[in-house]
């Protein structure tokens, strides 16, 4: 690209400001002056009503376009306490070339501004950029060629380096590099107190990020109740509830499907309470026909009905001062419901064929997949019973609404099973955990738990394929079905899951990894591209 000629936006801007009749000349010196303090003058004013780095930049590297015939600029700023560099604005690049890219290309030089205080020039960027990167998709993607050099200048405040003003032109061997450092030297010291005060806003965000992540650790540390693994909001949700009820009396409802895990929310708010040292009593309601469930909740004399040979004590009688968790409590009988609202409302019961009262000092905590709401409607649950249950109600999500907890679920239950079977942990390879995110878990945290118990056993101390999980993770959805897998996608497929293994056992080290694979780092680095995989996943 050529240097073009003296603007006029540039020539009128000028002179309109001081010292005008010194602008005056025909030459190209003076045109390049004019439009050199034409862009230091509108740079100033842009600064006296903004110092958004935002508002700045990007019309500078437009402008730069035009005087120095620059094909691609940035400005990048240095966080001070970990020495990374963020590319705050970028002109130039292409559709599909994303500014981490480029900062990745030139951070050498970037680094080098920084260090020594002073411009960085890089006359042979194609060579340079060979040598220092393998591959060359950036070199046609770009466009670059041998004439191509870069220019790198420091952006400082106060005699500290805040970031770098980086451009690309092609090379012009008889102006030389002076007049073009001396301007990027110029603006990089108009901007620096702009670039600052970014680099303060993102240090603060940052510092903001990690201090809000460390809270939410420490929260979820506190109030995350043995047993029980989650990150997701919506179980911190749990955790904090759990929190919050344990220690009282009140009558909790835990809602939520079949393998939840609300058994282990009841464990955790009886282990949380003042009652931990006393009894916790579990006893599922539809585990039992009608006929017994009334003796085992409350207890029987000796000849109350056939078979009753002697005394024994109910599930109340044996919580005395604990808990009593009621599992499936919408599965109990009508009689039933009725015995149980007294022993909530009175605290006293009898046991079958006595008409001794008995006083309960117990906390009751019912647990229920099914929908009472509607059992009230149709007549088949007491209204009464269900707002003495639902004083506080605790809400369990199911596995498909928590998906970015199946791996920390996973990682828990291979470390269990392979610790029964004898054997390491084994890692999870990228195919299955597809598998594990696309399934929709009906059976919950239940049903993964037995896939993969499943899956430790089979894999016998390896790593975990997908063709270890059971065949109703592998079974196609209906989108899947129409369509028909090739050969070729079949080995691309196959093909895929070996390189993002590979890597994943190198932290995303490109050379190691394509020497496990026996390719080479070329042939490596064009698959990675090929499909689309993320290096920063593994590293």
């Amino acid at each position: 690209m050529e240097r073009r000629g003296c603007q006029k936006k540039d020539c009128e801007l000028v002179h309109s400001g001081p010292n005008v009749d010194l602008l005056h000349g025909s030459s190209v010196d003076q045109c390049r002056s004019v439009q050199e303090l034409g862009l230091l003058f509108s740079i100033s004013q842009t600064m006296e009503s903004s110092l958004d780095l935002t508002t700045l930049v990007k019309p500078v590297l437009k402008r730069l376009q035009d005087v120095l015939g620059l094909e691609r600029g940035t400005l990048t700023i240095v966080n001070r306490d970990t020495g990374s560099y963020l590319i705050s604005e970028a002109v130039g690049l292409p559709r599909g070339f994303g500014a981490d890219a480029y900062l990745h290309l030139i951070r050498p030089k970037l680094k080098r501004c920084v260090e020594k205080e002073e411009p960085v020039i890089e006359p042979a960027f194609y060579q340079w950029g060979l040598q220092e990167h393998q591959e060359t998709d950036w070199v046609d993607t770009l466009k670059i060629t041998k004439q191509t050099c870069l220019l790198v200048v420091p952006l400082k405040f106060a005699d500290e380096v805040v970031g770098t003003l980086s451009i690309e032109r092609h090379s012009r061997p008889k102006d030389g590099w002076e007049p073009d450092l001396r301007l990027l030297t110029m603006i990089a010291s108009v901007l620096g107190q702009a670039a600052l005060l970014r680099r303060e806003a993102a240090e603060q965000m940052e510092s903001l990020r990690r201090e809000n992540d460390r809270l939410q650790e420490e929260i979820a540390a506190n109030f995350r109740p043995r047993d029980m693994i989650g990150s997701a909001g919506s179980m911190r949700t749990v955790f904090y509830h759990v929190e919050q009820v344990a220690r009282s009396v009140t009558t909790v409802l835990i809602r939520g499907e079949s393998g939840t895990g609300k058994e282990l929310v009841a464990k955790a708010l009886h282990e949380k309470s003042d009652r931990a040292n006393h009894a916790f009593v579990k006893f599922n309601c539809a585990a039992l026909p009608d006929s017994i469930i009334e003796s085992e909740l409350f207890g029987h004399e000796k000849g109350a009905f056939t078979g009753a040979l002697a005394m024994r004590k109910g599930r109340f009688e044996a919580a005395h001062q604990g808990t009593i968790f009621l599992d499936e409590i919408g599965d109990i009988s009508a009689p039933t419901q009725v015995k149980l609202l007294r022993v909530l409302q009175e605290r006293e019961f009898e046991r079958v064929g006595s008409q001794e009262t008995i006083k309960s000092d117990v906390r009751v905590i019912a647990a229920t997949s099914r929908n009472l709401e509607e059992m009230i409607a149709d007549g088949r649950f007491r209204e009464d019973l269900y707002y003495r249950l639902n004083v506080f109600p605790i809400y369990v999500p199911p596995l498909r609404e928590r998906k970015c907890d199946i791996l920390l679920l996973a990682d828990h239950f291979i470390e269990k099973y392979a610790a029964q079977a004898g054997v390491k942990p084994m890692r999870v390879s990228s195919a299955a955990i597809d598998l594990l995110h696309s399934y929709h878990w009906p059976g919950n945290v239940r049903e993964l738990e037995n896939c993969l118990e499943r899956a430790v056993l089979l894999a016998k101390g390896q790593s975990i394929k997908a063709h270890h999980l059971p065949p109703t993770l592998q079974k196609k959805t209906i989108t899947e079905e129409r369509e028909e897998l090739t050969l070729a996608d079949a080995i691309d497929a196959l093909e895929r899951e070996m390189i993002v293994d590979a890597l994943k056992a190198t932290h995303s080290n490109m050379a190691e990894a394509a020497r496990r694979l026996g390719l080479t780092e070329r042939k490596m680095g064009l698959r990675v591209k090929k499909y689309h995989i993320e290096l920063d996943r593994f590293r």
